[in-house]
């Protein structure tokens, strides 16, 4: 199989999307070549000679019309590369389904969407009506009801991030892995971490992320405000964003990860912090599965602050049984590594030819 793959960026120093170089590396074992399309091209030493990458020129971007452009951009390569692909993956954009669509049914290309958000929009839905196949992590990541649909976990790659369980260190040492906005609930994090404080469980948590825009660094602003009014300014570090191939050596720092967004698709971040040996928190329900009978002790309400933080000050009163359950997720994440969902993936364009 021959197999066109698009993408906002392939980078291994992007904070968000670096990962995505992991996955062309490992779908390049398995098919005879790739043609990549991305919005930005950066760093990717690693990818073999099978892969070839297009950008559509993000990363020198022009003034004006720069959607125009690079839709227009997109169409043109989607049509002069129609010979080097037999199918097409599309990961998290479903704007360019709705773009390529119709070129890609004439031309007969099977079309897959990877899609992880709890966001439906019109993009989406015209994207689920070209599509041959939708995949996503979790029921909760994909909220349209289509016989396309196939659930699939998520691809990490878990031999990179592997550490060995530590002793849980004092203070505990949490960090939160992602983009600074509101809808991570960081606020209850910095509220949760002046409670542990407050009862005499030493504590401090590392933020790893940025703000991408004006409102999200009015957010940020009001997150350091708060962590003044709460005591707790020198225990809250704001770190910025970290280049994604720096990851597996920064998760090493930390005893326990804290996830805070609402129930949706899997974030990656917990994922990543299980494999690294991480005690690991979070409020998103669609994780009760992979946590199994840890479910009730590591998964807390939304924006329940108090809860977050009993849950926390239990595990570190019982450091045996912290150790236990932090074995126990690094093996239980094995299922969700990217050498296992990669072919998973691609049974379904095989079944489909």
């Amino acid at each position: 199989m021959k197999l066109l793959i698009v993408t906002q960026a392939v980078d291994t120093e992007d904070s968000a999307l670096g990962f995505f170089v992991r996955w062309v590396e490992e779908f390049a074992k398995h098919v005879e070549s790739i043609e990549v399309i991305c919005l930005k091209e950066g760093k990717h030493d690693s990818l073999p000679v099978n892969v070839r990458v297009h950008s559509l020129g993000k990363e020198n971007p022009p003034r004006f019309a720069r959607r125009l452009r690079y839709a227009i951009r997109f169409k043109l390569l989607a049509w002069r590369l129609r010979h080097d692909y037999d199918a097409v993956f599309v990961h998290m954009n479903p704007e360019y389904v709705v773009i390529g669509g119709a070129l890609w049914r004439m031309l007969g290309k099977r079309i897959g969407l990877w899609y992880v958000h709890k966001s439906v929009d019109m993009k989406l839905r015209i994207a689920a009506f070209f599509a041959d196949d939708i995949f996503t992590a979790s029921p909760e990541g994909f909220r349209l009801a289509t016989p396309k649909l196939h659930v699939v976990g998520h691809g990490i790659d878990t031999a990179a991030f592997h550490a060995s369980v530590r002793s849980l260190g004092t203070p505990l040492r949490i960090v939160s892995v992602g983009r600074i906005t509101p809808i991570k609930n960081l606020d209850t994090l910095i509220e949760a971490v002046a409670l542990l404080n407050a009862e005499g469980v030493a504590a401090t948590a590392t933020l790893i992320g940025a703000p991408t825009n004006t409102s999200d660094e009015a957010y940020q602003a009001s997150l350091k405000q708060l962590a003044a009014e709460r005591g707790v300014s020198e225990q809250i570090i704001f770190a910025g964003s970290v280049p994604y191939a720096q990851m597996p050596d920064q998760y090493r720092h930390f005893d326990i990860s804290v996830n805070l967004a609402p129930t949706g698709g899997l974030d990656k971040a917990v994922l990543e912090s299980m494999a690294a040996g991480l005690l690991v928190f979070a409020s998103n329900r669609g994780f009760s599965d992979l946590f199994g009978p840890h479910a009730s002790a590591l998964l807390f309400p939304e924006r329940d602050a108090a809860a977050c933080a009993a849950g926390i000050a239990a595990l570190a009163r019982d450091p045996e049984g912290a150790a236990r359950v932090r074995t126990d997720l690094q093996q239980r994440v094995e299922t969700m590594s990217v050498q296992a969902l990669i072919p998973r993936l691609l049974t379904f364009y095989e079944a489909g030819r």
